[in-house]
């Protein structure tokens, strides 16, 4: 089972399993998924997933609904998809589909040059991947792997913040036990995914 994780100006907002097989998006309360921006349609799109794959609807919206960059009518969902339905940044994360092991990997859309004044990355510390860094480019960047343990750095406007949005294992930030809330990023905070080590530079 995928799931989405929906941000709006950087900040996570939501964490939604796609548990029904028909699950439908728009301004209105009778929606499964309620996303209150006027310039969302009250019907704008439905997520349909049969088994392991999810398709993504736009249900004649007046503003459209977007998947990397373009727009779309219907749309077959991958892991790591971008979508945007007005104001909102919507990250589709496939269940499973990473591999053990495998270097932290981002998703979404990025957002407008100079949005943050000073660009953050995060650089590996330890393990194969050591030295290794990521540009946090974009609104919004997944960390780990699915099921065990997914964080999410999220890219404001002036500011980075972490949370856990999957997982049981423990995420620590200097040492400390990261929540479901998310927490503001300082240059050499240093990011601990079950012992693999990452700190966050904004120079």
């Amino acid at each position: 089972m995928g799931k989405i994780i929906i941000a709006r100006d950087g900040i996570v907002e939501q964490e939604i399993a796609l548990s029904k097989e028909r699950m439908t998006v728009g301004r209105r309360s009778h929606n499964d998924i309620v996303l209150s921006h006027p310039a969302v349609s009250g019907e704008h799109a439905v997520i349909t997933t049969i088994l392991d794959d999810s398709f993504l609807e736009d249900l004649r919206s007046t503003n459209g609904t977007f998947v990397n960059g373009q727009r779309i009518g219907k749309h077959f969902l991958r892991h790591g998809d971008a979508i945007k339905l007005a104001t909102y940044r919507i990250a589709y994360l496939a269940d499973g589909v990473r591999p053990q092991g495998a270097a932290p990997a981002d998703t979404t859309v990025p957002l407008p040059p100079a949005a943050v004044t000073a660009p953050g990355r995060v650089e590996v510390l330890n393990g194969a991947n050591a030295g290794k860094q990521l540009a946090l480019t974009k609104p919004l960047t997944t960390l780990g792997r699915p099921v065990l343990q997914v964080v999410v750095i999220s890219r404001g406007v002036d500011a980075y913040a972490i949370a856990q949005v999957e997982g049981d294992a423990p995420t620590l930030v200097n040492g400390a036990l990261l929540g479901k809330q998310p927490m503001r990023l300082k240059n050499g905070d240093i990011i601990d995914l079950s012992g693999t080590q990452m700190a966050f530079r904004q120079d």
